[in-house]
């Protein structure tokens, strides 16, 4: 009798771990869309995070190879992920080996223990280094928790530093397939990381474009984001996985959007500064009705102009 619970106890621990630690499920649709013959995507939905979202408003992205799996950001809450990873099961029982983060912001690497857990390794670029454990951070997982609650909670939340720093452009095979990961940060983030998959032509560019809504800038240097979209130009790909919204088989013409929106708040926010005008003046002033329908536009574009200015002062001192 003794010797039967003993195994019933067994198989009952077994299971619990074969099922994960239970996270709170997720009602919206995590699909895994195929791009080409190894290349997939998550896409998520349009706007900021919220409640109604739950949090799945980015796009994450991974590559099967015959001897593994690369994984391309982990979405924005533990439960997105680990619908990520049951979609990839769906393809392939093949091990999860790595898992390059673009950049360390809530909505692409809070979801990273699902796949550590899971065997898988991170990488990241030494950029983000110091950004677990910031008093930025700690503000953002407030943030998080009070609009994403159940998914983002105390307890649940598990912040993982990478198991390889980068330090620059990385190239590397498995299984057969040729990947070219490209620093071209600081841009949308000091760290932001791009993965080019050779044989497929697939570029998955974290939030370096922005498609279909508006971009969120944050205190970027547009100016060096506006070079870095000029290196993934230079790529030619064939299609492109952007941080947001659908990917696309017309990268170059939807680069566009991401560059002209930068081009078009330096250049409002630059004439606001040399004219002395404040910003609350320009901001009235300025003509967003070719942006103002787009998701997101409430979300960001204020902050968006308003770090923008700030920095067009910055650069009208250095001159």
């Amino acid at each position: 009798m003794k010797q039967l619970l003993f195994i019933f106890t067994l198989l009952l621990g077994q299971f619990a771990c074969a099922a994960g630690p239970g996270y709170p499920p997720v009602s919206v649709k995590v699909e895994a869309v195929r791009l080409a013959p190894h290349s997939w995507y998550v896409p998520g939905l349009a706007g900021a995070a919220s409640a109604a979202n739950e949090g799945f408003m980015s796009n994450a992205g991974f590559v099967v190879t015959p001897a593994g799996v690369v994984v391309i950001d982990s979405l924005g809450t533990p439960s997105l992920a680990e619908a990520m990873l049951k979609q990839i099961r769906r393809v392939t029982q093949a091990p999860i080996r790595y898992v390059l983060v673009t950049h360390y912001h809530a909505d692409h690497y809070y979801g990273l223990q699902v796949f550590k857990d899971a065997g898988a390794e991170i990488w990241a670029h030494e950029g983000a280094r110091g950004v677990i454990g910031s008093d930025a951070a700690r503000q953002r997982f407030e943030q998080r928790k009070e609009v994403l609650a159940p998914w983002v909670a105390d307890g649940l939340q598990r912040f993982h530093e990478p198991d390889l720093w980068l330090s620059g452009d990385v190239d590397f095979m498995l299984g057969g397939v040729h990947f070219l990961i490209r620093h071209v940060g600081p841009a949308h983030s000091p760290e932001d990381l791009v993965v080019y998959v050779k044989e497929d032509g697939v570029l998955y560019a974290g939030d370096l474009v922005f498609k279909g809504r508006v971009p969120f800038v944050g205190d970027a240097d547009s100016k060096a984001w506006l070079a870095a979209l000029d290196r993934l130009i230079a790529l030619q790909p064939n299609t492109l996985v952007p941080g947001h919204g659908s990917a696309s088989d017309t990268p170059m013409a939807d680069l566009a959007l991401t560059r002209d929106y930068l081009n078009f708040l330096r250049a409002e926010m630059a004439r606001a500064v040399a004219d002395l005008t404040s910003f609350e003046e320009a901001y009235g002033q300025t003509d967003w009705s070719r942006y103002e329908r787009m998701p997101a536009f409430r979300e960001a574009n204020r902050s968006n102009a308003y770090n923008t200015y700030l920095l067009m002062e910055k650069e009208s001192l250095a001159q």
